[in-house]
């Protein structure tokens, strides 16, 4: 799908270019030394029914899936480049919803002019701290930038101007696609412009199908990048099929097929050539390991060929 169309079909949200502009200064600087940098999208996207919109398609992502792959990937030496939906899971923060902290923190007295003292006991807050000093070094370092969106149209322009920030760094940009796009969408054109009122009866609505935008995230946006996309299923018996044709079609490196009741303890890394399970074990849930530390170990490894081979 070419630029032109994306613009006609969906509406460029406001601050698109100053976006676009960050993202390739911080693409730009982490490529300069030498580092490696992977998109991280997460979170799904929000489709309005109403120009004026009252009401909206969503999906039940929460985005913890990106936020904790985020964190590996932090951990592994990456430049983290962090597309998520607004009030989704965040990295090092997913952890810690408010309702833990509000009752943890308390006032610890007098502060000097300005600033605000807290405190808590450290078993009320199980690893607090050393998330937050995790997100500040990275924050420090200039290897974490998180860009939010909302809606479908937010999503696909950001994406673009993600897949243009990270062109310049070729084999050394990944492009893990962790985000659950709308598959549907009311094109601007025929949407009603104010909210569609009850009283008109049961509500028939067409939907178009959303263009992909792996095709020309491979073949025009960045084609010399690792890129990896996501199968989620209901229904295990189709899953893998699915993965393979998704690599047929779009001629991507890897696509992580996963099991929606399963999706936290088990996925196929599935290539061309493999089949590699990834699995926790009872034991290794109880340490709380998480499967995104395995799924980013083992496409570590896979980037670091791939960089080789076009090298």
């Amino acid at each position: 799908m070419a630029a032109v169309d994306l613009v006609a079909e969906f509406p460029q949200p406001a601050g698109a270019a100053r976006w676009a502009e960050v993202m390739a200064r911080f693409a730009a600087g982490l490529g300069a030394q030498g580092r490696r940098v992977v998109l991280v999208t997460s979170g799904g996207t929000k489709v309005p029914l109403e120009a004026r919109p009252v009401r909206f398609l969503d999906n039940f992502s929460s985005g913890r899936r990106g936020a904790t792959s985020a964190e590996a990937f932090l951990a592994a030496g990456y430049g983290v480049l962090f597309l998520y939906r607004a009030r989704s899971a965040f990295p090092f923060a997913h952890r810690f919803p408010p309702q833990t902290w509000l009752s943890a923190l308390r006032p610890s007295g007098r502060a000097a002019s300005g600033l605000l003292s807290l405190e808590a006991e450290e078993k009320a807050l199980p690893g607090f701290a050393a998330a937050l000093r995790s997100y500040q070094e990275a924050e420090a370092a200039g290897t974490f930038l998180a860009i939010e969106f909302t809606t479908l149209a937010d999503y696909l322009h950001l994406l673009q101007a993600a897949a243009q920030a990270l062109n310049p760094l070729g084999s050394s940009a990944m492009f893990y696609l962790a985000a659950a796009v709308s598959d549907f969408y009311v094109p601007v054109s025929e949407m009603p412009e104010h909210k569609i009122q009850s009283s008109g009866g049961p509500l028939q609505i067409t939907m178009k199908m959303v263009p992909k935008m792996l095709s020309p995230l491979v073949k025009d946006w960045a084609p010399k990048a690792f890129i990896i996309s996501f199968k989620l299923e209901t229904d295990p018996f189709i899953v893998i099929d699915r993965a393979r044709n998704a690599l047929e079609i779009y001629r991507h490196q890897v696509v992580v097929a996963n099991i929606l009741d399963s999706r936290r303890s088990f996925v196929v890394i599935i290539t061309k050539e493999s089949e590699t399970k990834l699995l926790l074990s009872e034991e290794e849930v109880g340490k709380g390991i998480e499967i995104e530390e395995k799924i980013v170990d083992d496409l570590q490894s896979r980037h670091t060929a791939f960089i080789h081979d076009k090298n």
